[in-house]
């Protein structure tokens, strides 16, 4: 069980050491990057949104918030769910994706837990949020992949998000309970046979929120690289929506190669209150699991 809780960890504080890393950067292209960076490689806060360095974003904060739902009801509950995003959004976060936005204060307005399937929901920012899922589902792969579709619809209704979110998921939960890069590319490739328009060999090198983008480069870097380290910078650096697939790309490689793989330089970088946070709902998640 040790170490299932260095993989579950890796995998959550990943997540939001990626996001810290890559905010700086969100919306730059490469050539901006190497400009002013160089090779971005340290959590310094700044970009777009001007943020204190270690701070996070919707990746991280919404990942919290869902799993406060989930501890809160012992399990998977969907209204809980849509409650505590909507709580969320209540606190005017720093930032927030159009389409999450949208989906909640549908919710808010008429308790709806999914809209209708729309072209329009195929962005990444369901596919960001799943940590909480996997860790409390870690056991079942059926109620996984039905709970993460649920928290999906909260906010985005759109096949290749679905299907997108649903194979991280299972990737980030065969790596903590022990599994390999070859399970995950197994997973990868049922994922490209199913919907090709996600294959990433070669690399089109788009990084974009579009789910297709976004998962291109995490499976890219994560397949290519042999660290965390590696995992990160690498993607971060493409730029784009880089918050994003630094929280995806995190998850993943923080899932491979346990807590002990993240820099010590970026964990001390995280906020205080969120890396506890995150510590805490780790434990409580896999207790529920078991």
């Amino acid at each position: 069980m040790d170490e299932v809780r260095k993989r579950a960890l890796g995998a959550y504080l990943g997540l939001a050491v990626g996001d810290a890393l890559g905010a700086t950067v969100e919306f730059m292209t490469p050539r901006e990057i190497r400009h002013q960076y160089g090779m971005h490689k340290e959590i310094v806060g700044g970009g777009w949104l001007r943020l204190d360095a270690g701070r996070v974003t919707d990746d991280t904060e919404m990942s919290l918030a869902l799993g406060r739902a989930i501890l809160e009801s012992g399990g998977w509950d969907a209204i809980a769910a849509a409650e505590s995003f909507a709580a969320w959004l209540k606190t005017k976060p720093v930032d927030v994706g159009n389409t999450c936005r949208r989906g909640i204060r549908r919710f808010m307005a008429d308790g709806s837990l999914s809209g209708p399937v729309n072209e329009g929901d195929g962005g990444n920012g369901a596919a960001m949020r799943i940590m909480p899922v996997v860790l409390s589902a870690l056991q079942g792969e059926g109620s996984l992949h039905e709970q993460i579709i649920a928290q999906c619809h909260l906010t985005h209704n759109h096949t290749l998000s679905d299907a997108a979110s649903v194979a991280l998921g299972e990737m980030t939960r065969q790596l903590i309970l022990g599994g390999s890069v070859k399970d995950c590319r197994n997973i990868a490739n049922e994922l490209i046979e199913k919907h090709p328009k996600f294959s990433f060999n070669p690399y089109p090198g788009r990084a974009s929120g579009f789910i297709v983008d976004t998962v291109q480069t995490v499976l890219h870097h994560f397949f290519a690289t042999d660290s965390f380290e590696s995992c990160l910078i690498e993607t971060v650096n493409m730029g784009e929506d880089a918050d994003t697939t630094g929280a995806i790309a995190g998850m993943l490689a923080g899932a491979l190669y346990g807590e002990d793989g993240i820099p010590m330089r970026w964990l001390e970088k995280l906020k205080r209150e969120v890396a506890e946070e995150i510590r805490q709902q780790v434990d409580g998640l896999l207790r529920l699991s078991r």
